[in-house]
């Protein structure tokens, strides 16, 4: 099978597209034709080893060659020990606690990273979903609570997380200010932002005056803890997805405890496929369509990982392995 691999921390020209054994299940593992996976910042933080937190588990090397943890497709072999898939199901889900490996034709994962797949949704569509989806979900709705009316800001709104946040704001009846580079504005406008905020320009910080948000959800968080308190109103809500070891290491700190005005500060301590079954029934619905900027066949990883390491793409890239 073809597989794209990687055996030293750096740049995208660590890559290689490789032909290799297909992986056989171990116990409790399935093997998963893959129909499609997407590229998450993740896989970029992965792949160059840095923050520090991405050696975690492999200091030197890393611990998993193939990255994507988005895996959509279908099972073809199902391990010892396996009892919620058969052969032939259709599969999704975030791996990234079940072994990645959706950058290749075929991927062996532990079953229990992985959740029956809606027939309606397209594969393609599908793979933008799970951990992105369920990044924003978990952020908005299991910890946030955003509710209808609340003024909600969401700062690295263009990428994939922020889409899918600027979405499911909106569905509950959010009034939305979404900040992010220039390039991405108009996409935030038709996803329905109230307004927009290009994040390089100086004289439109979001951030400039007191009590002006009832929820932030920032990916890419680098602001003091003051600076986030002043913004949110009493009862104020802040969750972290990304950013900054500082930010998120003194967001951390807090515990998430309430000051004198109930204002929350919290980090997202995500779960891989929280959320994404009722993901699944939104975009299944037509209430929730994730933004695919591109699909790209498995050859151009490289240039996929290099264009989220950029910041530039609007929503998701789609990696389809087969043909």
């Amino acid at each position: 099978m073809r597989a794209v691999r990687y055996d030293r921390y750096g740049g995208p020209d660590r890559l290689r597209l490789v032909e290799v054994d297909v992986p056989r299940p171990a116990r409790g593992q399935v093997l998963v034709r893959v129909s499609a996976s997407s590229v998450n910042s993740w896989d970029w933080d992965l792949l160059r080893g840095r923050p520090w937190y991405a050696r975690l588990g492999g200091p030197l090397r890393p611990a998993h060659p193939v990255l994507g943890a988005d895996l959509v497709g279908d099972v073809v072999e199902v391990g010892d020990a396996v009892r919620a898939f058969r052969v032939g199901d259709a599969v999704w889900g975030d791996v990234s606690a079940a072994g990645w490996g959706g950058f290749a034709e075929f991927a062996a994962v532990d079953a229990v990273g992985l959740r029956p797949r809606p027939d309606r949704i397209d594969p393609a569509v599908a793979a933008a979903v799970p951990q992105a989806g369920g990044l924003a979900w978990q952020a908005l709705v299991d910890v946030a609570h955003v509710a209808a009316r609340e003024r909600v800001l969401v700062v690295g709104a263009g990428g994939g997380v922020g889409t899918f946040a600027v979405a499911l704001a909106r569905r509950v009846g959010a009034e939305v200010v979404a900040v992010d580079r220039a390039g991405k504005l108009d996409l935030l406008r038709r996803l329905g932002a109230r307004e927009v905020l290009d994040a390089d320009d100086r004289d439109r910080d979001p951030f400039a005056g007191a009590a002006r948000y009832d929820v932030i959800v920032d990916m890419v968080a680098s602001r003091p803890r003051s600076t986030y308190r002043r913004a949110l109103r009493p009862g104020g809500r802040l969750v972290v997805v990304g950013g900054s070891t500082r930010t998120i290491a003194a967001v951390a700190a807090t515990g998430g405890r309430p000051d004198a005005e109930q204002r929350t500060l919290r980090l997202l301590a995500a779960r891989a496929n929280g959320g994404l079954d009722e993901l699944g029934e939104l975009v299944a619905s037509g209430d929730v369509t994730p933004v695919i900027e591109e699909v790209l066949p498995l050859d151009r990883v490289p240039e996929a990982l290099a264009r989220i390491g950029a910041g530039s793409v609007l929503g998701k890239l789609v990696i389809v392995p087969q043909g």
